[in-house]
């Protein structure tokens, strides 16, 4: 046996191939058409207006991208698809868990489309606040809906910062819009702060509920219950009929007791049963007497000018705040800053105005 052979030892690993560029790498979100050529803001609103979901889907991550780069483009497909946009119904939803609100979605949207609309659900997805991941699963929840080539299902991680996710999905339903899209809904992730922000992105707000769970009013903040311009009772079904029945009568009386809405619409509170498919017509009926109502009054456009105000207010407060972090002697001091304020040497208060003024007297060096 050859020196050669005897000192070659048998766990020798080969170096293999080059291994491919992280996903997470900001190019892997600068997409590219199918002869390679990186796609401009021009490509991007062709395939937007041309209906394109591939494109409308591209378009969105970069609307959800943190990255500077990213959000130049985002800004300026935007900024084009504006003109396009406003043309919809914007309905946000929530509900309780395991009121049904996939099923719900799933059933309204199948019938809209059987009418002839586009509907385009964004969904607002619980995240993990250990782990920063993302259930993201209504696609699989709404197959049936998923498959209809008028729809299109996008769900959006909730982790981070409420207002940055609500500040984009803004943005997204001007894109799906300016796609074509007739009808947008907007799912929150249960009864929780994240209401708000939808209230102020959409024309109309329905609240979802359950009938049979103990005490019906417990557990619903008055806040939520002012917002609704529709309370639905989900699952009236089988032996929960009566249970809903008297679910519907208790809201009636418990909605009575607010102040009259801005819109002079008096909400109301409907049954229904997403999984039999009853009680669904009724249901987008009233939202477009809503729609139709509001229109004719001046409410629906005088509600989305000071939603386009509150969301120019939101974004200022945002820039402002990713300005503040991703400063350089920030960055330096914010770590001791934090130590000081956990051992107990300074208080939070104190901490926050040195750190600002370490921020301003920055700011003022650069404009020096």
């Amino acid at each position: 046996m050859s020196d050669k052979i005897r000192n070659k030892s048998a766990l020798t690993v080969n170096s293999g191939i080059d291994q491919p560029p992280s996903i997470n790498e900001p190019a892997a979100v600068i997409f590219r058409n199918k002869r390679g050529k990186k796609l401009t803001v021009a490509d991007y609103m062709n395939g937007i207006l041309n209906h394109d979901i591939s494109i409308l889907s591209q378009a969105i991550t970069l609307v959800e991208s943190a990255l500077p780069l990213h959000q130049k483009i985002a800004r300026e497909i935007t900024g084009q698809c504006l003109p396009h946009s406003g043309n919809s119904v914007r309905v946000g939803i929530t509900g309780v868990p395991g009121v049904g609100k996939s099923t719900f979605i799933e059933t309204l949207g199948l019938s809209l489309i059987r009418n002839g609309h586009r509907l385009a659900v964004l969904a607002i997805d619980p995240s993990s606040e250990l782990s920063k991941g993302s259930i993201l699963g209504d696609k699989t929840r709404m197959e049936s809906l998923s498959a209809e080539s008028n729809a299109y299902i996008r769900p959006s991680p909730s982790a981070g910062s409420l207002g940055g996710v609500a500040r984009k999905t803004r943005e997204s339903i001007i894109l799906c819009e300016a796609a074509g899209f007739d009808t947008i809904f907007v799912e929150t992730v249960g009864v929780g702060q994240s209401e708000t922000a939808v209230h102020s992105m959409t024309d109309f707000f329905l609240l979802l509920m359950l009938a049979g769970a103990g005490d019906e009013l417990q557990g619903i903040k008055r806040g939520i219950m002012e917002m609704a311009d529709l309370v639905v009772i989900n699952k009236a079904e089988d032996d929960n009929k009566k249970n809903a029945e008297r679910a519907r009568t208790e809201y009636l009386n418990a909605l009575h007791l607010f102040p009259p809405p801005a819109s002079g619409f008096i909400p109301k509170v409907l049954t229904c049963s997403a999984r039999n498919n009853t009680g669904i017509n009724e249901i987008w009926t009233y939202i477009t007497d809503y729609i139709d109502y509001t229109k004719n009054n001046g409410h629906f456009l005088r509600n989305r000018s000071e939603q386009s105000r509150y969301w120019m207010i939101e974004s200022i407060n945002e820039s402002l705040q990713g300005h503040f972090y991703n400063n350089l002697k920030i960055k330096e001091k914010i770590a001791r800053y934090e130590k000081m304020v956990l051992d107990g040497s300074v208080s939070s208060f104190i901490a926050a105005g040195l750190l600002l003024n370490e921020y301003f007297n920055s700011k003022n060096q650069e404009g020096s």
